[in-house]
């Protein structure tokens, strides 16, 4: 019998991207799109390509479209390094597992480098995957560092951990990556949030204006590690908008996030480059009266609406730029 798991995209809502920098984030979880990994027991160890992961192209045309698409590399790297930090996770910890091969392929609908952590809900559903296979359980904090470690030790890419944890718990999560705790207890401070407290949320996204995340935080770090006073005051700052965002949501104020949902944003256009198409995503949002902060590195955005009216607005001004709208489905959060 095949067994088949899943991990949703995620998009941070505050604090972003403080996370890789021992800041504060509430990012949730939303099953609008998806990651899909399938493990068949099996004679040889086999992982099966995706047509993201094609060689074979028509023409010139059809390989840069492809490059554009995915960039230069597919998710089959993604399957086997996560296989093999599970297997040494196992054996670090004195796991049993036992001998039996598998074949494992995974698909996905989660637009791609858009900064909604398609990447880590391949790596997450597949951690997934082998822990039912194997009948390994590893508590979520410890899941959460794995699936951070495939992407940053074992394929150098540079990344936080707030897309891992969120998506490991689901739901509405406020994360805290203290650097004190983080070395007291090997992780962060994670407390999930009623979903029921969120105002209304849109999601807008442009396929075209993709950008892998790594641009954003290989830049950061560098600064970051020189002590620019600018990017310290920022995480400080973002961290304090996460804290602010969460009182207001456990007090039933959500309406009122907005404001702060506007201020992350225009601290980050404040320290980093945002292309004219993300800078413009965001203004014409803003211009209907929403909310919008970037979700992650680019081609994507989050923010608060007031009605219907508002969102229908919002949506067929935003169409007109060739940008999607949707209303976030939240996933449930996981026991």
């Amino acid at each position: 019998m095949p067994i088949v798991t899943h991990a949703y995209p995620r998009a941070a809502l505050v604090g972003n991207p403080s996370d890789g920098y021992f800041g504060k984030t509430i990012a949730l979880v939303f099953s609008n799109f998806q990651a899909e990994v399938t493990l068949t027991e099996s004679p040889t160890l086999e992982v099966i390509p995706n047509n993201r992961d094609k060689l074979v192209f028509t023409s010139i045309g059809q390989l840069i479209e492809d490059v554009r698409n995915y960039g230069y590399y597919g998710g089959i790297r993604l399957l086997k390094a996560s296989v093999k930090r599970f297997y040494e996770y196992c054996t670090q910890e004195s796991i049993p597992i036992d001998n039996r091969n598998f074949t494992i392929r995974y698909d996905s609908t989660i637009p791609h480098r858009l900064g909604l952590a398609g990447s880590s809900a391949i790596i997450t559903a597949c951690m997934r995957g082998l822990m039912q296979f194997f009948e390994v359980t590893i508590p979520k904090p410890q899941l959460a560092n794995l699936i951070l470690s495939v992407e940053k030790d074992e394929l150098q890419i540079e990344a936080g951990l707030q897309d891992r944890v969120a998506q490991v718990y689901q739901g509405l999560v406020y994360m805290d990556f203290d650097r004190t705790i983080i070395e007291r207890q090997g992780h962060g401070t994670y407390v999930p949030i009623d979903k029921k407290l969120l105002p209304s949320l849109y999601i807008a996204y442009r396929t075209d204006l993709a950008e892998g995340s790594e641009v954003t935080h290989m830049d950061l770090r560098q600064r970051y590690n020189c002590g620019e006073v600018a990017v310290l005051d920022a995480i400080k700052q973002w961290a304090e908008l996460t804290s602010q965002v969460r009182e207001l949501l456990e007090a039933h104020k959500g309406a009122e996030i907005g404001g702060f949902l506007n201020r992350n944003f225009d601290l980050r256009k404040s320290i980093t480059r945002i292309s004219e198409g993300n800078l413009s995503m965001v203004e014409t949002a803003r211009s209907v009266g929403a909310s919008a902060n970037s979700t992650g590195s680019g081609g994507t955005i989050i923010g608060t609406y007031t009605d219907e009216a508002m969102y229908d607005h919002l949506k067929a001004t935003l169409l007109k730029m060739g940008i999607e709208v949707i209303k976030p489905k939240i996933a449930s959060a996981v026991d």
